[in-house]
């Protein structure tokens, strides 16, 4: 069966995004999870995973377009995936049913069968929150084949506000979980397909009669296997302090709202397991019950401790594939070099108070943009970028410097367009706009894009020197240091305090060579430190 994949929505007022990458091609076979597709937002890069596994068969964007939510993003071709109705209903059903229940039960539902159809439905993960597009799956409440009733709780779930139990909008059975334990759920995608009776015109008393039949093997099997631990309702913290303590939360009181079980719920139970076996250590020495205390003692501290395992997703994911295609495919070289910008930052200073606003910060990064533009102009070089099979170089004529922002949804490099056009005051204005969308996770994807030059201001952090990462397919990227004062010798050989930055290049070593970096280089030290010849140079 050939089914559509719906774009479903991914951010609080987001109808349509950007098809960044397609990750699969049509013909591709793909399993449940995978990555599909990278899609750009007014607010972030989403990764788009597969809800399905079968063979991709059309790709409904191209990279570049506009894709809409709520609309079909591929269609994939499901292996197994069929309807049962009318005759394949008594076909199916009475060997599933001698497996599970008795043979009157299943002579029962051969029977009805005629008269009824059956089809298998996706349940689709409402919204459950403001502003929420996914959530942990924290635990099943129920296994593919069990027989669920209305509004009964099939599985709770954590968002980053609360635990959230999802109850079944309608009777029949569960033909499939799509996550794992584990997981994280998107809003608006399938989370279970349940396999939904339809009667034409059986009568209520047979129906009650399945139901009745199959309920009564259920509960002998619930009540003959121990109560699972997933049963209680209990935040994830709490669930892996019951696992590294091997107790079950489903015997543990919960004093919460609705039985909730909080952390301090197993200490009490724990010290209250200690005391039922408290008599049988009453013939021991007391110093030796009071040993094994503390040894007990000891070892639960030392057993709630364990690794944390999360998974790289969104735009730590794409960064994370960006950064090792850049570093496999591009042989990068490094260059330092010092800066003194006593005179810079004595004329920023004075500037500072007369033009900074809400709208404008004047921070050093304008005056480094502008004179970088005017540099690139005589090494055009330095603003080129070469294709896959480097073949051909091409020279930019626009200057798209892109500035490294450590936003809250990861590293993100929004770019300036046309800085040879623009004043300082125009590249200020921009930069202090791009940072506060950056670090907000809203950037929109035409500042993304375009980018021919990268700047990384480590320094704001406090690093010094660094080999940052070319972003592709730039051919240059510079990190700057943080500015410090350090004693430096005069013309006059006197030792008296500067500010002092260290810069490191990378280049891309197919089309740019030492000699051209360097030299690309000292004509940029120099309008920053002699910031006069950065004024006569500009047009």
């Amino acid at each position: 069966m050939i089914k559509d994949f719906i774009l479903p929505d991914i951010g609080e007022g987001v109808v349509e995004c950007e098809l960044v990458e397609w990750l699969v091609k049509e013909g591709d076979t793909v399993v449940e999870d995978q990555p599909i597709a990278d899609v750009m937002t007014d607010k972030a890069l989403v990764q788009i995973p597969a809800p399905f596994a079968g063979v991709v068969t059309k790709l409904y964007y191209a990279k570049g377009d506009i894709a809409k939510v709520h609309a079909p993003l591929y269609a994939v071709q499901i292996e197994g995936a069929v309807e049962i109705a009318g005759e394949e209903s008594v076909a199916t059903e009475p060997a599933a049913a001698t497996a599970k229940v008795t043979e009157p039960v299943a002579a029962t539902t051969a029977n009805t069968s005629s008269s009824s159809s059956v089809s298998i439905e996706e349940f689709l993960l409402p919204d459950i929150g403001e502003g929420i597009v996914e959530c942990e799956l924290v635990e099943w409440l129920v296994s593919e084949g069990d027989w669920v009733e209305e509004d009964q709780p099939i599985a709770d779930v954590m968002t980053d506000k609360a635990l959230v139990q999802i109850p079944a909008i309608k009777a029949g059975k569960i033909a499939k979980l799509h996550y794992r334990k584990g997981q994280l759920a998107k809003v608006h995608a399938p989370l279970f397909a349940i396999e939904v009776k339809h009667m034409a015109s059986a009568p209520a008393a047979t129906a009650n009669t399945v139901t009745a039949a199959n309920a009564a093997p259920a509960a002998q099997i619930v009540n003959a296997e121990p109560a699972r631990q997933g049963k209680a309702l209990a935040s994830p913290a709490v669930r892996r302090m019951a696992r590294s303590l091997d107790i079950d939360l489903s015997q543990v009181p919960g004093t919460g709202k609705h039985g909730r079980v909080y952390k301090e719920d197993i200490t009490r139970f724990q010290q209250g397991a200690s005391n039922v076996s408290a008599p049988s250590t009453t013939q021991v020495k007391e110093a030796e019950a009071t040993q094994a205390s503390q040894t007990q003692v000891t070892t639960s501290t030392v057993t709630q401790r364990a690794d944390t395992v999360e998974p790289i997703r969104g735009v730590k994911a794409v960064m994370a594939r960006m950064m090792v295609e850049s570093v496999s495919s591009i042989p990068h070289f490094t260059y330092c070099e010092e800066f003194d910008l006593t005179d810079l930052v004595a004329l920023r200073e004075s500037m500072k108070v007369k033009y900074s606003s809400d709208e404008v910060k004047l921070t050093m990064m304008p005056f480094f943009m502008k004179s970088m533009s005017l540099a690139l102009s005589q090494f055009p070089v330095m603003n080129s970028q070469v294709n896959a099979d480097c073949t051909e170089l091409t020279y930019k004529a626009r200057h798209n410097i892109g500035m490294a922002v450590d936003s809250k949804v990861g590293l993100l490099v929004p770019n300036i367009k046309d800085v040879q056009d623009k004043s300082i005051l125009e590249v200020a204005a921009e930069i202090t706009r791009l940072t506060q969308a950056a670090r907000s996770g809203r950037v929109a994807p035409a500042d993304l894009k375009d980018g021919t030059i990268s700047i990384s201001n480590i320094g704001a952090l406090g690093g010094t020197v660094a080999t940052p990462i070319i972003n592709k397919p730039e051919v240059a990227i510079v990190a700057l240091g943080k500015l410090q004062t350090l004693p430096r010798f005069n013309a006059k050989g006197e030792v008296e305090a500067r500010q002092i930055m260290q810069v490191s290049w990378s280049g891309d070593h197919r089309v740019i060579d030492g000699g051209t970096i360097a030299r690309f280089c000292n004509l940029w030290k120099q309008y920053l430190e002699q910031p006069q010849e950065m004024l006569l140079a500009m047009r």
